[in-house]
C-alpha cells in the first residue's frame, strides 16, 4: 500500500472515562488499562462508566487503532485490547515472544457504513465491484472522478477518506472490498478518528469515506448512507442499507462483522479485571445498543463468558479478518471454551 501526505492518522486519547465521584469507590488493584480500536471505543467507554457507577473502580480507555492497540498489548503496557478485526498472526508471534498470553472475546457486531454528502444527490447505492474500482490499489491516480465509477454520474472530483492503516476498520474493509487485507490505494485521507472522517464527509459534497455505523447513527444528520449491492441474493434482494436489523440477520454483506475485547492472561487474575470482563460481557448486549452496535444474540454471550471463564487463549479465527463468519458456529465448535 502506498501512503501520501494527506494522512491525517490522530491519537485520541480518552483517560478517567470512569466517573471522578467514584473515587471514593476505586478497586483497590488500581486502574484497569485499555485501548484499541476506534471503533470498540464507544462501548468500552460506555461499560467502564457504567461500571464505575454500579461497584467502584476506575478504568482509562484509549482509542490509538487496533494495530496501535495490539502492540501496547503485546508489550504488556495494557490489560485490555479492543480490537475491530480478529489478532494477527503477527500479532500473535508478538505476544508470544514477550509472554503474553491472551483471551479472545467477541462483544457486539457492527456494520461498515459507506457515507457520502446529504446533497450528494446522484448515489443511490454502490456495488461491491465498484468499491473495488475505487479502492482497489491500481485505482490509485487513475479513478480520480465520480463518472468513472459509473456511466451518468457527474464528471466531479472523486475524494476519498477512511480509517487509518493501523485500524481493524481498514483491514476488514480491504478485505470484505478488495479481497486483500490491507490493500488499497494510499491517496485516501486517513484517521483513527472516526469524528474527523465525520467532517471529512460533511464538508465536501464530492466525499466518500467508510467507518464504523455507529459513527454514522450518531451524525445522520450530517451524512447520507450508501445501501450495498453484494450480488448474493441469499442475503437479500437488491442494494441493503446498514442497521441494527440488517447486521443481525446477515443481509448486509460483506460490511458485516464481530468486533472484541482481548484480555491478558496476567490481567484476567486481578480480581478487578475479572469482575470487570464478567460485566462487560453481561451488559455488552444493553450497552451496544446504546452506543449504535448490535448486541450479540444471548448463546453467543453464554459461550464467550464460558470461554473467559474457563480462561481459553487463542483465537477462533484463523489470522486475520474473516467475511461473513457466525460467531455462535465458531464459538461452539470449540465447546464454548467449556
Amino acid at each position: 500500500m502506498r501512503r501520501t501526505a494527506v494522512t491525517l492518522t490522530l491519537l485520541v486519547s480518552a483517560l478517567a472515562v470512569a466517573a471522578s465521584g467514584c473515587s471514593k469507590r476505586k478497586a483497590k488493584g488500581g486502574t484497569i488499562k485499555i485501548d484499541g480500536s476506534s471503533t470498540v471505543f464507544p462501548l468500552s467507554a460506555a461499560v467502564a462508566e457504567t461500571f464505575a457507577k454500579q461497584h467502584g473502580g476506575d478504568a482509562s480507555v484509549g482509542a490509538s487503532g487496533t494495530g496501535g492497540g495490539f502492540k501496547k498489548f503485546c508489550r504488556g503496557e495494557i490489560d485490555i485490547a479492543g480490537a475491530s478485526r480478529p489478532i494477527k498472526a503477527t500479532e500473535v508471534e508478538e505476544c508470544k515472544k514477550a509472554g503474553i498470553e491472551w483471551i479472545e472475546l467477541p462483544v457486539a457486531y457492527d456494520g461498515l457504513a459507506v457515507v457520502v454528502h446529504p446533497k450528494n444527490d446522484w448515489v443511490d447505492h454502490f456495488t461491491v465491484d465498484e468499491l473495488k474500482k475505487i479502492w482497489q490499489p491500481e485505482a490509485q491516480g487513475k479513478i480520480t472522478s465520480w463518472s468513472q465509477v459509473r456511466d451518468g454520474w457527474p464528471d466531479r472530483p472523486l475524494r476519498l477518506a477512511g480509517a487509518g492503516v493501523d485500524s481493524g476498520t481498514y483491514d476488514y474493509f480491504t478485505q470484505a472490498i478488495v479481497g486483500k487485507e490491507h490493500s488499497s490505494r494510499g491517496d485516501f485521507a486517513q484517521s483513527e478518528d472516526d469524528n474527523t472522517l465525520v467532517q471529512a464527509v460533511s464538508g465536501d459534497e464530492n466525499t466518500m469515506a467508510f467507518f464504523g455505523y455507529a459513527y454514522y447513527a450518531e451524525n445522520k444528520d450530517k451524512l447520507k448512507v450508501v445501501p450495498i449491492e453484494d450480488g448474493n441474493p441469499d442475503n437479500g434482494a437488491g442494494p441493503i442499507a446498514p442497521s441494527p436489523q440488517t447486521v443481525v440477520d446477515g443481509t448486509y454483506q460483506p460490511l458485516s462483522r464481530p468486533i472484541f475485547i482481548y484480555v491478558s492472561v496476567n490481567a484476567a487474575r486481578k480480581p478487578e479485571v475479572d469482575k470487570f470482563i464478567g460485566f462487560y460481557l453481561a451488559q455488552s448486549t444493553a450497552l451496544a445498543a446504546k452506543v449504535g452496535y448490535v448486541g450479540l444474540p444471548a448463546k453467543v454471550v453464554e459461550l464467550a463468558t464460558g470461554r473467559f471463564q474457563a480462561r481459553t487463549t487463542g483465537s477462533i479465527f484463523s489470522g486475520g479478518s474473516m467475511v461473513g463468519v457466525t460467531l455462535e458456529k465458531l464459538l461452539a465448535a470449540e465447546g464454548g471454551g467449556g
